[in-house]
C-alpha cells in the first residue's frame, strides 16, 4: 500500500476535521473521520464507549480500530487520543503522511473551552494544561510534516498544508 493518504493529528480544537473537509477537496482525496468510523464499528457515541469501557479500553478501542484502518487517497482526520496508540499510529504512518497541526497553549484552550463540555477524552482531575503536555510530545513524535496554525484561519491553515504537502509529495516523487 502506499502513502496516498493524508493523517492529521492534533488537540482537540487544532480544527482537524474543519480543515481535513477543505483539504480534502483541494486535494481532490475522500474524507474519513476517525471518531466517526469507531462509532460506526462500535455502535456506540464516544462518549457511550467511554462511559462503559473507560479512558483505557476506550484508548484500546481506538488502537485497535485504527490499527485496521484501511483508506487510499484520502484526509483522514484523527480523535485528539490516537497518538496514545502506538499500534495505530505505526500503521497511519505506514498508509500516509501525518501532520500536526499545531496550536499553542492559548490557541487550544480559547477554541476549547472547558473539556468536559467538549467531551475531549482525559483522566480525572487531568487538567487542559497536562493533557496539553502529555500530547503535543507525541504529536511531535509521530508527525511528518507541522503546521504552526498560531494566528492562522482555516483558510490559510489549508493553504499552508497544501504547499507543504505538494512540496513532500514532489520531493518523493524525485527521489523514486
Amino acid at each position: 500500500m502506499t502513502k496516498s493518504n493524508i493523517v492529521l493529528i492534533g488537540m482537540p480544537g487544532c480544527g482537524k476535521s474543519t480543515v481535513g473537509v477543505i483539504l480534502a477537496k483541494v486535494l481532490k482525496k475522500r474524507f474519513v473521520d476517525t471518531d466517526l468510523v469507531i462509532q460506526e464499528k462500535t455502535g456506540k457515541l464516544l462518549r457511550e464507549t467511554i462511559a462503559e469501557e473507560g479512558i483505557e479500553g476506550f484508548n484500546a478501542i481506538e488502537d485497535r480500530i485504527l490499527a485496521s484502518l484501511q483508506a487510499e487517497d484520502a484526509v483522514i482526520a484523527t480523535g485528539g487520543s490516537a497518538v496514545y496508540g502506538a499500534n495505530a499510529m505505526a500503521h497511519l504512518r505506514e498508509i500516509g503522511h501525518v501532520v500536526y497541526l499545531r496550536l499553542s497553549y492559548a490557541g487550544v484552550e480559547a477554541r476549547l473551552g472547558s473539556l468536559e463540555a467538549r467531551g475531549v477524552v482525559h483522566r480525572p482531575g487531568q487538567t487542559l494544561r497536562d493533557l496539553y503536555e502529555e500530547r503535543t510530545r507525541l504529536y511531535e513524535r509521530y508527525a511528518d510534516l507541522i503546521i504552526d496554525e498560531d494566528g492562522l484561519s482555516i483558510e490559510a491553515t489549508v493553504k499552508r498544508a497544501v504547499q507543504q504537502i505538494t512540496q513532500v509529495l514532489a520531493e518523493e516523487g524525485r527521489s523514486k
